[in-house]
């Protein structure tokens, strides 16, 4: 596989990301679609964490990816991936989102796939069958977003210190909490 691609099951496998994305900054409109269906599992799934509802997250999602076809063309390859650049667009709307005061009561449901499961899917199936969705939504917005893009995306320190605007300290500080407080839920009597 070509060093920086990302593969989708059943559509995009072997897709050489930097080669999209300069595609995308021409105005290539299957390029952007590409990049939509690339990322739309992720990108969902991660606002419907943050927020706590489908239709939030809907919306939220939408708007990441209008942001993204307005501001791909300053989009720099640099120390962090392009799926990084898109989550970071995520969650400062999420931020927005919650200073608005918008913030609706979390849904008994998980999201909605169209296609077949994803790992963002099955992980977020398997959390909610021991009910540890529950014990997330009872978190500080910082913490559910630390253990989401750390845990469930995958990503390293550096990379959610980018995404979230803090220091790879400060990542480190708020992923102790948050486990230190999902600790003191769970041996709660």
């Amino acid at each position: 596989m070509v060093h920086g691609a990302a593969t989708r099951t059943g559509y995009g496998a072997g897709v050489d990301l930097r080669f999209l994305v300069a595609r995308a900054q021409e105005g290539d409109r299957k390029a952007l679609e590409e990049l939509y269906l690339l990322h739309f599992d992720r990108i969902y799934g991660y606002l419907h964490v943050s927020v706590g509802n489908r239709h939030d997250a809907e919306d939220l999602t939408t708007q990441t990816f209008l942001r993204m076809l307005e501001s791909i063309g300053r989009f720099r390859w640099q120390s962090a991936p392009f799926s990084a650049w898109l989550l970071r667009i995520a969650h400062n709307l999420a931020i927005d989102h919650f200073r608005a005061g918008r913030r609706v009561q979390a849904e008994d449901e998980m999201p909605e796939w169209d296609e077949g499961p994803s790992a963002e899917a099955e992980a977020l199936g398997s959390i909610a069958q021991f009910g540890m969705m529950e014990l997330i939504d009872r978190l500080s917005i910082e913490h559910r977003q630390v253990l989401t893009l750390k845990f469930f995306f995958g990503f390293g320190n550096s990379e959610t210190a980018g995404i979230l605007r803090k220091s790879e300290g400060a990542v480190k500080s708020l992923q102790h909490r948050a486990l230190a407080s999902l600790e003191r839920e769970l041996v709660r009597p």
